[in-house]
């Protein structure tokens, strides 16, 4: 059942919207606000929970992707975006929209490069671990 969930658009969309949600619930049981993030737990983990979101929106764009590709993916992008704030273009964007803010950040923080793989390679390795026991299963 949790593999078929993968497999399809709405099921991983909606595993994308409970990643979201408990960042969101995170940083309000913390104190933080949605927008603040000020403390430590807020912030690492809204990093490693936007960046299973990212991998479970992978999947919801591409359903039949491999576990292993769609983890370098979600990182690659996490990266790239990570990397684009040193622009200053995000932080010009984030000042006008709350959009921006939340899916570019403002500011580069070097730490969240390595929250990233923290939020999609456990991920990787269980949905690997579902797809291979579902393989192997004898059909009923």
């Amino acid at each position: 059942m949790i593999v078929s969930m993968w497999r399809s658009r709405a099921g991983a969309a909606g595993v994308a919207l409970v990643f979201l949600g408990v960042a969101f619930g995170i940083r309000l049981l913390a104190g933080d606000g949605i927008l603040d993030g000020s403390g430590a737990l807020a912030q690492n983990s809204g990093t490693a929970l936007y960046a299973s979101m990212i991998y479970a929106i992978l999947f919801a764009l591409t359903p039949q992707a491999r576990p292993l590709t769609a983890g370098v993916a979600a990182i690659t992008f996490c990266w790239a975006v990570e990397l684009f704030q040193l622009t200053g273009v995000p932080a010009l964007l984030a000042e006008h929209s709350v959009v921006a803010r939340l899916v570019l950040g403002a500011h580069f923080d070097g730490w969240d490069m390595l929250w990233y793989p923290v939020g999609v390679l456990p991920l990787v390795a269980l949905h690997q671990l579902l797809l291979t026991r579902s393989t192997r299963r004898p059909a009923p």
